[in-house]
């Protein structure tokens, strides 16, 4: 073989390695299970000491009257919200399906709520007009009322009650760790390390549960799958801490 054959076989070989690298890396950089990695990284949801990455629904000004932050703990307090409008703290963000765990406690008779969902279009007044609700409230408010456990702590609010009620008493915290995954129709709640309660997302089932309550008539109601997530404001003082989510 020629010395000029042997250098020219031995570039193409070398042209032809580099090239399945590059080819390799690139596979490796963009694969499905990368992406799936990168994306369902749990993310801090409460800074130290400031309410960034959230507002208040519909407000152009910025101000987050109402509720404050000292030391991660997100607290509402109703007595200091001063204006009109609705004083829900929002995310800037939207999302679709995803994990978020977060603590939360409350004072007596006081009463709040997670939404998901949530859309900010002026002619929709309050988050909850668009947004499911997972109740926050004061478990002794109703207590063992068979009609009113739709309403309590840990219910899709108006729409499914709990298993059972789990929440401790008022002043003390209470964790939630709730997953709403559109893709396969599912939500849960998992209530200081139990789940108790369970509900699909969309479907005839669905519908019922819409029709059989008192949001039958606001035709925004759970048809947003991407959207805002909610803190409710309601009477009362409310704190939320360790507020983590996971994109799913």
């Amino acid at each position: 073989m020629s010395k000029k054959l042997l250098s020219t076989l031995l570039i193409a070989c070398v042209a032809l390695f580099i090239n399945c690298q590059n080819t390799a890396k690139k596979k490796k950089e963009t694969s499905p299970e990368t992406d799936k990695v990168s994306n369902n990284e749990w993310i801090n949801l409460s800074s130290s000491n400031t309410l960034d990455g959230w507002h208040i629904f519909q407000n152009e000004s910025g101000e987050k009257t109402g509720w404050s932050v000292e030391e991660g703990v997100f607290t509402f307090n109703s007595d200091e919200a001063k204006g009109e409008g609705n004083k829900s703290l929002i995310t800037d963000e939207k999302f679709t399906s995803f994990e978020i765990q977060f603590e939360w406690k409350l004072s007596p008779n006081s009463n709040s709520g997670f939404m998901w969902g949530v859309n900010e279009e002026p002619k929709y007044e309050h988050p909850y007009v668009t947004g499911p609700e997972i109740q926050i409230i004061d478990a002794e408010i109703y207590g063992e009322d068979p009609e009113n456990q739709i309403h309590t702590t840990a219910a899709l609010y108006d729409m499914i009650a709990p298993d059972r009620v789990m929440a401790r008493a008022a002043g003390e915290w209470n964790t939630y760790h709730i997953t709403i995954n559109h893709e396969t129709n599912s939500g849960t709640v998992v209530h200081n390390g139990e789940e108790i309660n369970r509900f699909p997302l969309h479907g005839s089932e669905w519908d019922t549960m819409v029709k059989n309550s008192k949001f039958s008539e606001m035709e925004g109601f759970g048809k947003y799958q991407e959207g805002h997530l909610c803190l409710q404001d309601h009477p009362g003082i409310i704190s939320y801490k360790n507020i983590k989510i996971r994109r799913l």
